[in-house]
């Protein structure tokens, strides 16, 4: 049953409609494989204990000849998910299963309702495998600020998966789930989906329902897929992408204008200013090699200049701690999760707070309520905002003269363990190519671009696509090309 962990989402769908398979087989296999590995990659929070039990009825559903098919805006789902098995970031609710966003603050804390992606899934027949671990709250970049565990990259196990949603790409890269939900707020799906070898989207903001998801940073946090080929990833995305009136950033599709696409969609624009620093060297080659060869499939590769991009990190690092530092003020030890008995009101409010949160939240959190103080609001967060405009704006302009934008996903493959805990600023660079993305609120999706020798072990790289405004299918045709230029 091993080898069944090595299908892809189309593959194990001909298989489970051929009755070749059957969804117990496929989510029994998975389990053996977690059993196997997880010990030493320790994707997972948690594994379900109705695995099993959900697959069956999945097979049920099968047996009565199920075949609706998933469209992207339709709440009701599809068979495309029927009897797969997926895992889910720890940060999405799933009702009657613990949530903790990996954090201490949320442990032991059971989800009341189920979010509305996870809802989207369970319709469409999908198997939930168990929660994933994570950087906490998603803040981070490597997922060494997990409250419960660092985990490692299956490709080599000294190494960190990229973050936040580190165990959801992990389980994906190391063949414990077909597939995995995670959340991008400045790169947290495509920067782990570069590090760990596989495809990874971040939607367009307000495309992917976020209710039911602990929030991070509202105006940045998006739901997307990890899964081994574009097609996959485009699957899951069809399922979840529908409008959903329980959450008030959610776009109604007749809102959703989609770009003007032209009829091969091949002209891709290159922001090189923003290459020119902190980028290694196998990363540009692979970058340029992989540009090499879309260009030989008729790709049109073009110098493109965003002048207010390289403002995106400084932008995102005052919005994003402004946001969390606001949505994070209701773990106070008074309605849910960890509460530190004390005197007074206050003193459970501090020793909650200091010993629930741990030190990269604690150190967001002060940045982002000195932003928001008076005197101090119009000097930072007001201007991180008036900046987000000029580069939705820069966004704005060079998408009239190309089809999408491409850069590397991350500056470098997989680093060690430990190896830039202690340098929060070498850690923030990392976001250096995803964050103007959620700035702007633009899809994008790392896709494989090949690997680079390290230490005697084959670490993957991404090569990461923009396109505009609910251009997610122009990211999947784009990418499916890239997917085939890897097969050099």
């Amino acid at each position: 049953m091993s080898d069944l962990t090595k299908l892809t989402i189309v593959e194990a769908r001909k298989k489970l409609d051929a009755r070749e398979i059957s969804a117990v087989d496929l989510a029994s296999a998975y389990l053996d494989e977690i059993r196997k590995k997880d010990g030493e990659i320790l994707a997972y929070r948690e594994v379900y204990e109705d695995v099993l039990e959900q697959a069956r009825m999945a097979d049920e559903r099968i047996a009565a000849g199920e075949v609706a098919t998933a469209s992207a805006g339709s709440r009701e789902g599809g068979s495309e998910m029927l009897g797969i098995p997926i895992a889910v970031k720890d940060i999405i609710l799933v009702k009657g299963k613990k949530a903790t966003a990996g954090s201490k603050i949320l442990e032991g804390y059971v989800a009341p309702y189920d979010s509305s992606v996870i809802s989207s899934l369970k319709k469409s027949g999908a198997v939930f495998l168990g929660r994933t671990n994570q950087d906490e709250f998603a803040m981070g970049s490597s997922g060494e600020t997990s409250a419960y565990a660092t985990s490692r990259n299956p490709h080599d196990l000294s190494r960190v998966p990229g973050g936040s949603s580190s165990g959801s790409a992990a389980a994906v890269a190391g063949n414990m789930a077909i597939a995995s939900l995670g959340t991008d707020t400045g790169g947290s799906i495509r920067q782990p989906a570069s590090l760990c070898g596989i495809v990874g989207i971040k939607p367009t903001y307000g495309t992917v329902s976020r209710y039911g998801i602990i929030a991070l940073a509202s105006s940045l946090d998006q739901v997307g897929p990890f899964a081994r080929t574009v097609a996959d990833a485009e699957i899951i995305f069809k399922v979840i992408s529908g409008y959903d009136p329980k959450d008030s950033t959610n776009v109604p599709i007749e809102k959703r204008i989609k770009p003007n696409l032209p009829k091969n969609g091949k002209r891709l624009g290159v922001p090189r200013s923003l290459m020119r620093e902190g980028l290694d060297k196998e990363v540009a080659e692979n970058f340029e090699a992989t540009l090499s060869l879309l260009a030989k499939k008729g790709y049109e590769i073009v110098d493109v200049e965003l002048p207010n991009l390289h403002y995106s990190l400084p932008a995102y690092y005052i919005i994003q701690p402004a946001e969390a530092s606001a949505n994070l003020a209701r773990f106070d030890g008074m309605k849910y999760g960890l509460s530190v008995p004390s005197a007074s009101l206050i003193d459970v409010y501090k020793k909650t707070r200091g010993e629930g949160f741990g030190r990269e939240v604690r150190r967001r959190i002060l940045l982002g309520t000195y932003v928001l103080s008076s005197g101090y609001h119009d000097a930072y967060y007001g201007k991180a905002c008036a900046v987000r405009e000029l580069i939705k704006s820069d966004f704005v302009r060079v998408f009239r003269e190309v089809d999408a934008i491409v850069t590397p996903t991350a500056p470098s493959p997989a680093f060690k363990v430990g190896e830039k805990m202690d340098d929060p600023v070498a850690m923030y660079l990392q976001d250096i190519f995803t964050v103007s993305g959620n700035i702007a609120g633009i899809p994008g999706i790392s896709v494989p671009s090949g690997t680079v020798s390290v230490e005697g072990k084959d670490l993957p790289l991404g090569f990461q696509i923009f396109g505009p405004w609910f251009g997610e299918e122009m990211l999947f045709k784009i990418g499916k090309d890239v997917e085939g230029a890897g097969e050099r």
